[in-house]
């Protein structure tokens, strides 16, 4: 049976999606933006960005009771693929140990004019 997961610490969703649904074993994380809970953008830099989208997964992860370490793929929506490895480094340093699949793609355009977006599927 699938469960709406919700963690009232992470931003609240700006559409008609849940933050994440987990199934079995097996939990889908909705893309996030450097939002945080009380809907302000984190937007000074691509840096600050990159770490504010990895913080609200991660409390996502844990309202669900997973971590990056259950994460099995993720994917990154990048407007502009110069800032790859400054993205990069940031997100390596949350899955230091045998780190998920992943793509990573260049949009022309994400939510609210942000520069980053990345989704998750984690399992146990």
């Amino acid at each position: 049976m699938k469960k709406i997961v919700l963690n009232p610490k992470a931003p609240a969703p700006i559409g008609p999606y849940s933050q994440a649904t987990l199934l079995g074993n097996l939990l889908f994380v909705s893309g996030q933006i450097a939002l945080d809970e009380q809907g302000n953008l984190h937007q000074k830099d691509i840096e600050t960005e990159t770490h504010q989208v990895m913080k609200n997964l991660g409390l996502i992860l844990e309202q669900a009771n997973f971590s990056f370490g259950d994460v099995l793929k993720c994917t990154i929506f990048l407007k502009n693929f110069n800032d790859f490895q400054a993205v990069n480094a940031i997100y390596g340093s949350y899955f230091k140990e045998n780190p998920p699949a992943r793509e990573t793609v260049e949009v022309s355009r994400l939510p609210k004019d942000v520069n980053i977006e990345i989704s998750c599927i984690a399992g146990k």
